[in-house]
């Protein structure tokens, strides 16, 4: 009998181990198919998802249905943005729902979603992209949203780490709540419960281009009475915190289809001025249970009223502090005499009645004193804002009395006794004489150091004037590394700067005795990017590509004794610089450098992607050795330096695109020409492997004695080509005309044509020419002969057209005399080129008529001979 029970009890049991195994493969299809038509019944957007499973072991004896990969995708007016994505969604419910017949419903207990980012946006017309569910007016009247295959019977759910991005873009409004974990448990499937939550997040918020809140720490643990019926949800047993500071709420909010009504009170739960550090980040704030306060700090509000789109609920909102002082354990210093007095008020029920005062801020840091009073009112329409501030601080003792995370302490003096009062349409409208500012505000002897800075920073001095109409730059002298500036000028919209996302608008004077760029700016020091191909690994530095400040709208006159830029040194630097629209416009600058000088007008802009530039050059008196082997640019265009000393005048027009990390040009985007004017030069060939190589090939020119004072050149740039418009050189009694291009990539493609008189083919030649007339060999003094240079400048290739200028010559000489020889007859010719010539079908030569037909021959090798003698390694006199 036994043996019987626990046959059948094995059996059950192996039944029961079969059924949870296999359930999943059995379930699945219908599962996966019942998702399907869940989506496509309820939702308008595309939805994707990698795969469906179910467990029976992971909740038992609760089914488990997990969803992966799950994304929602808009569609228009929002067509491709990814709504939402979940790497995975988990339902829970009875195993008993898995056998429910295909027209009744699975009740679903549980949800829980997890490692989700939604992506809530409001386009500029108000129209949501979360708005995807399908109303009962598009279904087809054969369809019923009644007999939808999931239905909610919910006990427990949760988000665990979830994203929310929303952005409405009819506002300019951006929040992002990031690291969201929230999870409640009730039984929601009653209209009347009480709902056990626990929430924690971080809350940026952002509101036209200001940011009102920053990763603000959230936290909330509650329990929710729920009357859904009437839409009631009342405030139990709650803890709430922000950042650090503790707060309980009690009262209700209650939801209209039209909005919201609120009957709430907070407060915090004891009035320690650790209440005060705690509003301050953990980051920041550090461990405030170990810092002795005195004194208290409290923090109350009362909200009752509507939230519509025409109400605004009445709220007062206390902060207040009386005497307090802080000292953290391991600082010297301590801040005491605290007094705070903040309001947030509207008695009304109108928003733009809400108004915020400070009515008192005091602070003391050894005999250190500073008082603050403020209030902004008229907040929505057009904010009003009166606010001074009076006292000194010595920022030094910041550091010893507060723990501010610097690698180096802050040292200096800062000093305000500043009044103002303005509204922000006068600010964005840049009416200043509706703007009331008085006082002056100074910082002394700061001194700053960050790991960010090349230098440490040293300002002596910084003097501020507050006016109606600008704030005054009376001086500010500042010191890094050995570089000195000292400033003065005007800011024409501060406030608009501040307050109203203006641009910076102000006019300075710069000097500066020496101006060091690397003092200023510091190499990047960006983490490698490791990646690897195949067996090959490559590691890139990335780095953000340098931009000129788009908020800048100012005007620079600068005067500077000495810049540095990294080897480049230059001297009484003058000029005006226009800051604007991201781009610097350089007008009627000057400076003295490579014992010559330099003037330039033109501009520089980042707005694009790849930065521009379109500059004049003026170069005066410049040492060409030192501008053309120091400067990149010049050394690509006219690689001269070394080859020719001496000095040079030019004009020059260039543009093209920089290289947006270190702004230098793009020497294939360059575009321009050049005038050029070389005054008491001296040509060094052996520094020119082009030159020598022409030098050792022209037997009758000596390049080292070629006089280029005051030769003028042409040079036109453009596609990565250098185009050299011809130009006349002449060496003693020997004209040369230069015509060609090379490349930036010093590839060379000349001609080289000179006019080489006829005594340079020797004694031989010029007797035979000698027994043409005086006015005969007038006309036959030059001869014609081009040089062909290719290659590049290292490896150059040098060819000439000896042969064409043999026969060139010749031409010539029977030319020259045809006229003559008809009256003389046939023979004269013959007997001037050394012999006559008898027609074929004469008698047989006679020996003198060999004679004189051989020399003739031999007459001719020797033009021909002459010419190629011009070149050779050995060079004549």
């Amino acid at each position: 009998m036994k043996k019987k029970v626990w046959i059948v009890v094995a059996s059950i049991v192996g039944f029961l181990l079969l059924f949870l195994v296999g359930a999943p493969f059995i379930f699945r299809g219908k599962i996966e198919k019942m998702v399907l038509e869940t989506i496509n019944k309820n939702l308008t957007a595309e939805v994707a998802y990698d795969q469906v499973n179910i467990s029976l072991f992971k909740n038992f004896p609760k089914a488990s249905v997990s969803i992966s990969g799950l994304t929602i995708i808009n569609q228009a007016p929002f067509a491709g943005d990814t709504l939402l994505f979940a790497e995975a969604i988990g339902l829970k419910m009875s195993v008993m729902e898995l056998f429910n017949s295909a027209d009744k419903p699975m009740n679903i207990e549980g949800v829980d979603v997890y490692n989700a980012r939604f992506n809530v946006l409001v386009n500029e017309a108000g129209i949501t992209n979360y708005d995807i569910a399908i109303k009962d007016e598009d279904l087809d009247d054969t369809e019923s949203t009644d007999d939808s295959p999931f239905s909610l019977a919910l006990n427990q759910y949760s988000l665990n780490n979830v994203t929310v991005l929303y952005t409405d873009l009819s506002s300019k409004m951006k929040m992002v709540i990031s690291e969201l974990n929230h999870s409640g448990s009730g039984n929601l499937a009653q209209n009347i419960l009480d709902l056990d939550t626990q929430s924690n997040a971080k809350v940026s918020f952002v509101k036209d281009g200001t940011s009102l809140l920053n990763g603000v720490n959230l936290g909330l643990k509650a329990v929710i009475g729920m009357d859904l019926d009437k839409k009631i949800f009342t405030f139990k047993e709650n803890e709430a915190t922000i950042n650090q500071l503790p707060l309980k709420f009690n009262g209700t909010v209650q939801l209209f289809d039209y909005g919201e009504e609120y009957h709430l009170d907070f407060a915090t739960p004891d009035s320690s001025f650790k209440n005060f550090l705690a509003l301050i980040p953990e980051a920041y704030a550090g461990d405030i249970q170990k810092v002795k306060t005195e004194g208290e700090f409290r923090v109350s509000g009362k909200i009752n009223g509507q939230l519509t789109e025409t109400a605004f609920p009445k709220m007062e909102i206390i902060m207040a502090s009386d005497k307090a002082s802080f000292q953290y354990p391991d600082l010297p210093k301590a801040v005491r005499n605290i007094v705070l007095d903040a309001k947030v008020i509207n008695d009304t029920g109108l928003i733009n009645d809400t108004y915020v005062l400070l009515n008192k801020l005091n602070f003391q840091i050894d005999q250190d004193i500073f008082t603050a009073e403020a209030s902004i009112r008229n907040i929505m329409d057009n904010a009003l804002v009166n606010a001074k501030l009076n006292g000194m601080v010595n920022l030094a003792n910041l550091s010893k009395a507060y723990p501010i995370k610097l690698d180096k302490p802050l040292t200096g003096i800062l000093k305000a006794d500043v009044l103002t009062q303005f509204d922000m349409k006068s600010v964005e409208a840049n009416q200043y004489q509706n703007i009331k500012n008085s006082g002056t505000l100074s910082l002394s002897n700061f001194n700053y150091e960050t790991e960010e800075m090349a230098k440490p920073l040293q300002i002596k001095e910084a003097a501020l004037t507050f006016n109606p109409s600008q704030v005054h730059l009376n001086r500010l002298e500042l010191k890094t590394g050995t570089t000195d500036l000292l400033a003065t000028g005007t800011l024409d919209n501060f406030y608009g700067f501040l307050f109203s996302k203006q641009n910076l608008k102000g006019n300075f004077a710069l000097h500066s005795n020496n101006f060091v760029v690397s003092d200023i700016l510091k190499a990047s020091d960006a983490p490698a990017v490791k990646t690897e191909t195949n067996d090959k690994k490559v590691i890139a530095t990335k780095k953000d590509p340098l931009k000129i400040p788009s908020f800048l709208d100012c005007t620079i006159t600068a005067d500077a004794k000495t810049v540095v830029y990294d080897d480049l040194t230059l001297k009484n630097v003058v000029g005006k610089l226009i800051i604007k629209d991201e781009a610097v416009h350089f007008q009627n600058m000057k400076t003295d450098v490579f014992d010559g000088q330099i003037a330039f007008n033109g501009n520089v802009s980042t707005k694009t992607a790849v930065p521009t530039f379109d500059m004049n050059l003026g170069l005066q008196a410049l040492d060409i050795a030192k501008s053309f082997g120091q400067i990149d640019m010049l050394k690509s265009i006219a690689p001269i330096a070394g080859v020719i000393n001496g000095k040079i005048n030019s004009n020059i027009k260039l543009n093209g695109k920089l290289d947006g990390m270190e702004l230098t040009p793009i020497m294939s985007s360059l575009t321009g020409d050049l005038l050029g004017q070389l005054l008491s030069t001296k040509i060094d060939a052996n520094n020119s492997k082009l030159l020598t190589a022409l030098d050792n090939n022209l037997k009758f020119v000596d390049l080292s004695k070629l006089n280029l004072d005051n030769l003028k050149m042409h040079l036109e740039l453009k596609d990565g080509k250098v185009k050299v418009n011809p130009f006349d050189i002449k060496y003693q009694d020997i004209k040369v005309v230069v015509d060609g291009e090379h490349g930036l990539d010093q590839s060379i493609n000349y001609k080289l044509n000179f006019d080489v008189p006829a005594k340079y083919l020797g004694n031989d030649v010029s007797g035979v020419l000698s027994k043409l007339s005086a006015t005969d060999m007038a006309a036959l003094k030059n001869i014609p002969i081009q040089v062909g240079l290719t290659g590049d400048f290292s490896k150059p290739k040098i060819t000439t057209d000896l042969n064409q200028a043999v026969t060139n010559l010749t031409n010539q000489i029977v030319a020259s005399q045809k006229d003559k020889l008809i009256n003389q007859g046939t023979n004269a010719l013959s007997n001037l080129l050394g012999g006559g010539k008898k027609d074929s079908n004469s008698e047989p030569k006679t020996p003198e008529e060999t004679q004189k037909e051989a020399k003739k021959e031999e007459t001719i090798n020797k033009i021909g001979e002459g010419l190629k003698d011009l070149f050779g390694k050995k060079k004549k006199e």
